[in-house]
């Protein structure tokens, strides 16, 4: 059996192999940052979001820290904080899961079945019941706050969109005001 730095640190290259974006934070392998994206077929899909990773020093004897950086409207999730209520992960947890589980199958199942009855964010667990309106306020949470911008990545630049010439690149008076607050 491995040690669990070894695992810690096979772990944490099989995630990064598996094509996630991973930002180390500090020098050492135990906390950093993860691109995620929204599952398909979601009210998710269109959104970004930046998951802050601890993994504790028996890891993978017991689980990883998870939290989403940037907002995220969902029953099991802690609108402020960002903490992740998921069972797999708080009492579950087992060592024959590993880091590309996490991204793979426990997020993207928690975002596709959220749980109503063991809510973080009331609000989104009473709404919930409504299910148009829960789906819309989830877009507007990803249109806000889970755009590629808002987690500091870059686009790619092979991407269909058209870039700016250098002459449309100066912004308009009419686009200094967009976005300033009203008087």
């Amino acid at each position: 059996m491995s040690s669990p730095s070894k695992r810690r640190d096979m772990d944490l290259m099989k995630l990064m192999m598996s094509d996630y974006k991973v930002e180390m934070i500090n020098d050492g392998m135990q906390e950093f940052f993860v691109e995620f994206r929204g599952p398909k077929d979601s009210p998710y899909e269109v959104g970004v979001w930046k998951i802050k990773v601890e993994l504790p020093d028996a890891y993978p004897y017991k689980s990883p820290s998870i939290g989403f950086v940037n907002k995220i409207f969902h029953p099991n999730v802690d609108e402020l904080s960002g903490a992740v209520c998921l069972d797999v992960i708080n009492q579950t947890w087992s060592p024959m899961f590993d880091l590309v589980n996490v991204f793979e199958v426990f997020l993207p199942q928690l975002l596709l079945y959220p749980n109503a009855s063991d809510p973080l964010n009331s609000d989104a667990a009473l709404m919930i019941r409504d299910h148009a309106t829960y789906e819309q306020r989830v877009k507007e949470y990803c249109e806000k706050y889970a755009k590629p911008e808002d987690i500091g990545a870059v686009e790619d630049p092979d991407s269909s969109e058209d870039e700016l010439s250098e002459e449309d690149s100066y912004a308009s008076s009419d686009d200094a005001i967009v976005g300033q607050p009203d008087p």
